[in-house]
């Protein structure tokens, strides 16, 4: 059983974060529990390197996991296969076209890693309005019109948060984040935890500390 400190717990929607370098080594990155996702609560907490992940039924769980996983453009790596397949221009990359489309394709697409998804209707209420407001965008992948891939993210800065990613398509979901990262000129992709999919393009862990120096340096 976790013990979870009470000053984790977000009382109000003013309540600010604890500091992440209180944040817990099991569950890895558990910082708070509680709170909206307003959309300023929401810029609050990728401006402090914290972000919400948590399952159905859950109250919201918010995180800052150490190590941290993120990609650049000198670290992406794009195989010979995938390069093969964005030069034929099978796909049609789009911007910001359909942001919800890609969000709730996020939630209910069948992933064979995972029996469930985070993304519940008030998470995909509250991106849907930080995308409104201009925090958040989308990459689009179409086949002959058919959205069959994507990913979204919130933007501050020179920062990609990436949030989630699907594919319909095979190598859908990758032909979006080569196009993010070579043409949309942010510095850092922010990929959350380690994930071997991503790890394959590039993706590098690095501490939880130099992670913060590079939000206070690019934010």
């Amino acid at each position: 059983m976790v013990e979870i400190p009470k000053s984790f717990y977000l009382a109000s929607d003013d309540t600010p974060f604890p500091s992440v370098s209180l944040s817990l080594e099991e569950p890895n990155g558990l910082i708070a529990v509680g709170g909206e996702l307003s959309t300023n609560r929401l810029i609050e907490a990728y401006s402090s390197g914290i972000f919400p992940w948590y399952g159905e039924g859950e109250p919201v769980l918010w995180y800052s996991p150490n190590p941290r996983m993120v990609i650049t453009s000198k670290s992406l790596h794009v195989s010979k296969s995938l390069r093969k397949i964005i030069r034929s221009n099978r796909f049609e990359i789009l911007i910001d076209c359909n942001f919800a489309k890609v969000i709730k394709q996020c939630k209910n697409i069948t992933r064979s890693t995972q029996t469930g998804t985070w993304i519940d209707d008030n998470m995909v209420d509250a991106y849907i309005e930080l995308h409104e407001k201009g925090f958040a965008r989308s990459v689009e992948v179409y086949d002959r019109g058919e959205l069959v891939g994507g990913l979204y993210g919130v933007v501050l800065g020179e920062v990609f948060f990436g949030e989630s990613m699907f594919s319909i398509s095979a190598n859908a979901s990758k032909v979006a984040l080569v196009y993010l990262i070579q043409n949309l000129n942010y510095k850092l992709i922010d990929c959350q935890v380690e994930n071997d999919h991503l790890k394959r393009l590039g993706a590098y862990n690095i501490s939880r500390y130099s992670f913060m120096l590079l939000l206070k340096e690019l934010l």
